[in-house]
């Protein structure tokens, strides 16, 4: 079967973007007389036929949002969905949540079925396995609205909100420097995602800041509980064992926190931590967790209300904003 031409091959052929192609097909008069009537000689060349489905999902509001989000189990999502619903309801919505577990495979699914399903709008955060966002781009060819949360790809042109990475890292890594600690491990996230990108940033200019030089051994890919178990047995066992390690998340430093114990060196004496999210579990183990508040609630409702406000919009094309919660450093047993 022959594929059917797409408002996004007719933007690609001529240059120009997705939003300027469907407001050139409907003669719309904020575009050049030019480039409407390039546009639609090249669609009636080209044999487009609007497609049908997106023109009804356009067209008719289901009053429901879709939300995907990579983890439940970590406390910073379900407070992101807490804040997502609590705006929703507010307004009157509905929310469709789908879990991709970290899976691009599930992902794509995920978003095949919001489709289906006719969503107003769209909340994500990507799986960290997410390399094409092309399932993404079906969205927005499709006019509706996506907004990422937490994770964002500067490569879409979509609305996002995140958190400050960035100040969240070097403040953290400050504090441990504060207390005396110069061999400062880090568990990071995938180099691929903006996040880990950002908080390696801030790890490095709080050392730079403070006259330490920067040790590419001391930064490890670690991001889940079972890696951090794993990987810390051997670096907590060596002769010249950091001493303090700031982690990406709460449950990768609760992984350092066990294998610390279970090896017998005192915390926060001997071995420094520094989780990241400020979850439940930070401050019920023992010792109790430092760590980086990410004001998940506050980021969930900034994401909706954004959404809400581009579903309400009766033009598509918009100028792409980028919210930005500002992270708090708590400051516990561990440190």
């Amino acid at each position: 079967m022959k594929r059917q031409v797409t408002i996004k091959d007719i933007a690609q052929k001529l240059g120009i973007s997705v939003s300027t192609v469907s407001r050139a097909l409907k003669n719309h008069p904020d575009i050049s007389l030019k480039t409407r009537e390039a546009v639609q000689e090249l669609a009636k060349l080209l044999g487009y036929k609007p497609n049908l489905i997106a023109l009804k999902l356009k067209n008719s509001r289901t009053n429901t949002i879709g939300v995907i989000i990579p983890e439940v189990q970590h406390y910073f999502f379900s407070t992101i969905l807490n804040g997502i619903e609590e705006v929703a309801y507010k307004n009157n919505y509905s929310v469709m949540v789908f879990q991709s577990n970290e899976s691009y495979m599930r992902e794509v699914l995920n978003t095949q079925t919001l489709l289906a399903n006719r969503v107003d709008g769209v909340l994500a955060s990507f799986s960290k396995n997410t390399h094409d966002f092309s399932h993404f781009q079906q969205l927005i060819e499709n006019e509706i609205p996506l907004v990422f949360f937490d994770r964002e790809h500067e490569d879409l042109p979509t609305d996002s909100v995140i958190v400050d990475d960035y100040s969240g890292a070097f403040h953290a890594v400050e504090h441990l420097i504060e207390q005396g600690c110069r061999r400062i491990a880090f568990y990071s996230a995938p180099q691929h995602l903006l996040i880990g990108k950002k908080r390696l940033e801030g790890y490095k200019a709080a050392l730079e800041n403070n006259n330490i030089p920067f040790d590419p051994d001391l930064v490890y890919a670690c991001d889940t509980f079972d890696d951090a178990v794993k990987i810390s047995r051997s670096i907590l066992k060596k002769h010249d064992r950091p001493d303090a390690v700031f982690a990406v998340n709460d449950l990768t430093a609760m992984g350092v926190l066990k294998t610390a114990k279970q090896l017998g060196l005192k915390i926060p004496e001997e071995i420094k931590i520094v989780g990241f999210e400020n979850s439940r579990i930070s401050w019920i183990c023992e010792p109790e967790l430092t760590t980086v508040d990410q004001f998940g609630f506050e980021l969930g409702k900034k994401a909706t209300e954004l959404l809400l406000k581009r579903i309400k919009q009766e033009v598509f094309d918009h100028v792409v904003e980028k919210l930005v919660v500002k992270t708090n450093l708590i400051a516990r047993a561990t440190t």
